[in-house]
């Protein structure tokens, strides 16, 4: 190639995360020529037919836009075929690309993927890794073959978890990152200059899609714990409990010492007085910074910790 531009890319995503990937590629110069995503789907309480972020930007942007159901038709094939990419570039597609659609550049499939291949395959990488305590997680730009995140690596960069982001904020992180990891390492790897590292399977670890009943948790269970649930699931389905026979939501929430407050079973509420609303867990005390009641609004602690007295359970 002579040119970044004479490189004729398909590039395949569907939330914020893939959007970031792909405005990189146009704006560093590179010649996205179609953009692949999921169909739109039904968002909201009144179902309205919402597009995802690639195919909103990708309109923005004049590029043509594709959403099949599936790719294992021959329809699929023959419409990304009929591109003639040098280069098919994804990130949080949603789908295992089959081996005739790998088979179509002449360069291969590149993944960006947000965590440290081999650790974390999967659909949900980066919730994972907030819910499991992780220190630090990352991007690997790896060369795809037909399993589930197992191709080899190519580049990789290390991003910090802060103890206390939520995924969506971790997640616009890892895709900062890794937009610029891909740019700078596209032309190398078209030219031969980047040599791939096959994956430790030994060393692997699987993220399986979240689960509705995996945001709820038990005052019994450690502070710590009900913390990284609370962010990693805050923007589905949300980290919550029992309280009063109704189910209790938290948004948000801090890690605070347990020093000073009184004594109780877990569940007790130890602080309620202006924006502080703290409650005794299993080990530790948690800082409630936002939270909503069955049949509630959303409310911050500072609009509601005075409904709350010392002492009682919640």
């Amino acid at each position: 190639m002579s040119d970044s531009s004479d490189l004729r890319i398909i590039f395949m995503g569907t939330p914020d995360f893939a959007s970031v990937c792909m405005d990189s590629l146009v704006k560093a110069g590179y010649n996205v020529v179609l953009a692949v995503c999921q169909p739109d789907k039904p968002v909201g309480r009144k179902h309205i037919l919402t597009p995802p972020p690639v195919k909103v930007l990708a309109q923005e942007l004049g590029i043509e836009c594709y959403q099949p159901s599936t790719l294992r038709t021959e329809e699929a094939y023959d419409t990304l075929k009929a591109i003639e990419a040098d280069l098919i570039v994804t990130a949080a597609y949603g789908k295992i690309l089959p081996q005739n659609i790998l088979d179509i550049p002449r360069f291969g499939c590149l993944n960006c993927h947000g965590s440290l291949l081999p650790a974390r395959r999967g659909s949900a990488p980066v919730q994972r890794a907030i819910l499991e305590g992780d220190k630090v997680t990352g991007v690997t730009i790896m060369k795809m073959d037909a399993g589930m995140d197992t191709g080899d690596i190519l580049k990789t960069v290390e991003v910090p978890i802060d103890p206390d982001i939520h995924t969506d904020g971790l997640m616009m992180e890892l895709a900062d990152k890794g937009a610029k990891l891909l740019v700078s390492m596209i032309d190398d790897y078209v030219a031969g200059r980047i040599t791939p590292v096959p994956q430790d399977d030994s060393m692997a670890t699987v993220c399986p899609p979240i689960a509705p009943e995996e945001g709820h948790f038990e005052w019994t269970d450690k502070a710590e714990d009900i913390h990284n649930r609370v962010r990693a699931l805050s923007s589905w389905p949300g980290a919550s409990t029992v309280s009063g026979g109704k189910k209790l939501k938290i948004y948000d929430s801090k890690v605070v010492p347990d020093e000073g407050y009184i004594d109780g079973p877990a569940g007790t509420v130890v602080a309620a007085k202006k924006s502080d609303l703290i409650v005794r867990c299993g080990e530790g005390c948690l800082k409630i910074n936002s939270l909503q009641s069955e049949g509630g609004k959303r409310l911050a602690a500072a609009d509601c910790a005075h409904n709350y007295k010392v002492g009682q359970t919640i």
